[in-house]
């Protein structure tokens, strides 16, 4: 069986749909699948056992092509996609990102199977133009984990219980941050509180005024040492959190990077957003932080972690206390 995946970003979207593909190759050792992602998020595909080919797409640049000559490369980029994704000869393609550029890539593959949400659950509507086997969750599949892995039914595969994530590990990255680590002075018996105060979306974002009130109170009540992560244009926002030594300030990382720390991590702080799940992934005890989005549906997945849902949707409304107290819980 030739399976195609097609589920393009975001990080946290795509670390949520790996259990499709574990699911997959452990009913069928035989399937060959190849998953279809765009180039930001390809990397936490790599080397994972039920994936044999990844097919990335950039749709964000064919959908910025403005001039003539950039719109007449975006064409050659699609029409090059459409020749590859039919030379894999796919039996069956999986759509699991709901929207209408998913679902144009999954008419692309030409399988003869095409399997995505009925249009009420698609983030799209359209989206259920491209599939001819359309699924309606079962009501008891309430965080999107469960909701991906009833996409398995129309192959006559019964979801598992517990999903399965497998995340690339890299050797230098674990080297590189035991280097830092050291020489920040966070040593291997320290509990680690890690914090993440950026998000990609500004409703997602906890303010940093709490989360170095966060930190100063983690230090002050003894419960561990707090370091604190940062991406692209965050790095103000972090040394700010971090400022009078409330906290160590991680060393840059890529997504390799990132996953080594975390790794290390005793318990992660953070709002909806990629580590967040990628933590979750790695069975790093969370506190999930929810405003705008569902923790019952994208909380962190898997047992032992804390979440908290901000009543009226402000993530402003969930204050140090709750989320210190949190921390504690899991630490204790």
């Amino acid at each position: 069986m030739n399976v195609a995946i097609v589920k393009l970003s975001a990080l946290g979207d795509v670390v949520h749909a790996l259990p499709v593909a574990s699911a997959i190759r452990a009913a069928r050792p035989d399937a060959r699948i190849t998953w279809v992602v765009e180039a930001r998020q390809a990397p936490v595909l790599r080397e994972h056992p039920a994936i044999a080919d990844v097919a990335i797409v950039d749709t964000r640049r064919w959908r910025r092509a403005r001039t003539p000559r950039r719109i007449s490369a975006a064409l050659r980029g699609v029409s090059a996609m459409r020749r590859g994704l039919r030379a894999r000869r796919f039996d069956v393609a999986i759509d699991a990102q709901g929207n209408l550029k998913s679902g144009v890539l999954t008419a692309m593959t030409g399988a003869p199977l095409r399997i995505g949400f009925a249009a009420a659950r698609c983030r799209e509507r359209a989206n259920a133009l491209f599939t001819n086997r359309r699924v309606m969750p079962p009501a008891a599949a309430q965080h999107v984990v469960d909701q991906y892995l009833a996409l398995l039914t129309p192959l006559g595969l019964t979801p598992p219980a517990r999903g399965e994530f497998h995340l690339p590990w890299n050797g230098a990255a674990e080297a590189a941050v035991d280097e830092a680590f050291g020489a920040a002075g966070l040593k291997s018996r320290d509990r680690l509180v890690v914090l993440n105060p950026g998000a990609a979306r500004p409703d997602k974002r906890w303010v940093p005024e709490r989360f170095r009130a966060l930190a100063e109170r983690i230090g002050r009540d003894g419960l561990g040492r707090v370091l604190v992560v940062w991406g692209p244009d965050e790095l103000a926002v972090a040394r700010a959190i971090g400022a009078g030594g409330a906290a160590v300030l991680a060393p840059p990382t890529d997504l390799d990077g990132l996953i080594a720390v975390l790794r290390r991590a005793s318990v992660l702080v953070a709002g909806d957003t990629g580590p967040l799940h990628l933590a979750a992934a790695l069975g790093v005890p969370c506190v999930g932080l929810f405003g705008p989005t569902s923790a019952v549906r994208n909380g962190p997945y898997g047992a032992g972690h804390r979440t908290l849902q901000a009543p009226d949707g402000r993530l402003a409304s969930i204050d140090v206390a709750a989320v210190s107290h949190a921390v504690a819980e899991i630490l204790a």
